[in-house]
């Protein structure tokens, strides 16, 4: 059997005139889709256009206006230091997001690998399996403070922390994908051609396993979020004063009663942010998952 014939008899390669615009399209009308998709570039415009359409520091502290409560001068008041809550809650947007994009896509590169070479080596299989299900005993949040203690609080060690947490999860999903896709009959056909375990992983495997891998993305990008957050707030997340929407919170616990809103607006934007996160993830899922197609019918 020839190359091309294989190429043909695997779905995920053959061209298909407009069928990505077909699956936007999709996407869009689908309305949780497009209400989280509206929210999250809201957040992120505000998070990288913010500083230049507030250029207000940060950093700078002014005692004279300690505990200044919202108003047209603080629109999300001052803490403790006298520093604008506004101004910090924009630039810790930055950062929070940052951290969610990067911890959902090592934890992608890793539970694909892992889940891969699971999957499709039966060898391999019971060795990492067992492994993950190893780190999975721990709830995700413990073992990210227990790497985050062992590296130290930097924000390339809470980075690590919570990759390596939620890899086990991104694992167990493309395993059971390729436990699947392995089995069909143009990897059948491109195994008997000869082609290498490697060349079959990559073009016939891979591909089909992305919608999946995606829809879990989402929902990854968001619990780093809030693990982030929680990690800030005990005290072992990005260090101070580099401000985060965790550590806000964190610097302004103490001061909850007679300065409410350094607490409550970096919460909001934590709380919106992991709605809309979640808002995709769910459009994604009903668009991308054949199971719900054909439940739908």
């Amino acid at each position: 059997m020839t190359e091309l014939a294989i190429d043909q008899a695997n779905p995920a390669q053959q061209p298909q005139a407009g069928a990505g615009m077909r699956v936007v399209r999709r996407l869009w009308r689908h309305r949780s889709f497009r209400i989280g998709a509206v929210i999250l570039v809201l957040i992120v415009a505000a998070a990288i256009l913010g500083p230049w359409l507030y250029p207000s520091d940060p950093m700078a502290m002014r005692i004279v206006n300690r505990f200044h409560a919202p108003s047209w001068e603080y629109p999300f008041g001052a803490d403790q230091y006298g520093r604008d809550v506004f101004a910090r809650v924009l630039y810790g947007a930055r950062l929070s997001l940052w951290i969610g994009f990067t911890v959902s896509i090592l934890a992608a590169i890793g539970g694909a690998v892992v889940g891969m070479a699971a999957g499709y080596f039966p060898w391999l299989d019971s060795l990492l399996m067992r492994v993950m299900d190893a780190l999975l005993a721990f709830p995700a949040i413990l073992l990210a403070i227990g790497i985050n203690a062992v590296l130290g609080p930097q924000i390339h060690s809470v980075i690590i922390a919570l990759a390596s947490a939620y890899v086990p999860r991104t694992a167990r999903i493309v395993r059971a994908s390729v436990l699947v896709i392995r089995r069909l009959d143009y990897v059948d056909a491109a195994r008997i051609s000869g082609a290498s375990a490697w060349r079959i992983i990559i073009k016939h495997i891979l591909p089909n396993t992305l919608a999946p891998l995606l829809v879990s993305l989402t929902f990854i990008f968001a619990y780093a979020i809030l693990a982030e957050a929680t990690l800030s707030f005990l005290g072992i997340g990005p260090p101070p004063p580099m401000p985060s929407w965790g550590n806000i919170i964190s610097e302004g616990r103490d001061y909850a009663v007679e300065a409410w809103w350094i607490m409550l607006f970096p919460g909001l934007a934590i709380s919106l942010s992991a709605l809309a996160i979640n808002l995709l993830g769910d459009g994604l899922r009903d668009v991308l998952d054949p199971r719900l197609k054909v439940e739908g019918n």
